[in-house]
């Protein structure tokens, strides 16, 4: 990790507090060093145990999770915080490449998580959209949404925009991720083409357009069992399209 400080003007988090749980003593100096730059209150844990004891105990606003930890790997730490209904926004560190541990730590209840190495402002502004994400209120007073959406065999992480087909990761373009989304949000409603040409791709409704056509039938072959007969993603004739669970 870089340790060179942030870009100056981002708002001070006093009252936020974070456990990094990281035994690389230089790493975790590099992070408690960065975030106190930030206003952030932070404790370092240099274990899995001392980690999982403090996380109960201090209940911080957010934890900052490395891997492979000693003692107890933070796939047990996390287990064990989200069995006992401890439910702070946990951001895990992975090595490069382990798209596997990744998955499981998403699975595990992981709200995010950052590659090694990494810069301190990807790491920032990932910590500092948690929190957001925790403290925004709902509208209509309502609780916050899921983290994990799910239709079929297809699970979609929504922290990492991770999307799992029977639990193996799914390669989707960024078009073809906002497109399931906006299907989902609808929940089973139908949404025309045109709103979204509007939504997903910021189109006038006048602009034809077989574009989202097209994306669909991506995500149909990518997602679908049979994609030419659909369960989740289907057509409305005339009109557009809905999702299905």
């Amino acid at each position: 990790m870089s340790t060179s400080s942030a870009a100056p003007g981002i708002v001070s988090h006093a009252t936020k507090r974070i456990l990094v749980i990281e035994d690389n003593p230089d790493l975790a100096y590099g992070l408690r060093n960065n975030l106190e730059i930030e206003g952030y209150e932070v404790e370092v844990a240099k274990d899995g145990p001392k980690g999982l004891s403090r996380a109960r105990a201090t209940r911080p606003d957010l934890v900052v999770l490395d891997l492979m930890l000693p003692g107890m790997d933070g796939f047990r730490v996390l287990r064990s915080l989200r069995e006992e209904g401890i439910a702070m926004p946990v951001l895990i560190l992975t090595a490069r490449g382990e798209e596997a541990d990744k998955v499981r730590g998403l699975r595990l209840g992981a709200d995010d998580y950052v590659t090694k190495p990494f810069g301190v402002l990807e790491l920032l502004a990932r910590i500092e959209a948690l929190l957001r994400r925790v403290t925004a209120p709902r509208k209509n007073g309502g609780p916050p949404g899921p983290t994990i959406e799910k239709f079929g065999e297809i699970e979609i992480l929504t922290p990492s925009r991770t999307v799992l087909r029977s639990g193996s990761p799914v390669s989707l373009t960024p078009k073809e991720y906002d497109l399931l989304l906006a299907l989902l949000h609808r929940d089973g409603a139908c949404i025309t083409r045109s709103d979204l040409l509007i939504e997903v791709w910021g189109y006038s409704a006048e602009v034809m357009s077989r574009t989202v056509d097209t994306h669909v039938a991506e995500l149909r072959r990518k997602l679908e069992r049979d994609p030419a007969n659909p369960k989740h993603i289907l057509t409305v004739r005339k009109t557009g399209y809905r999702l299905a669970r």
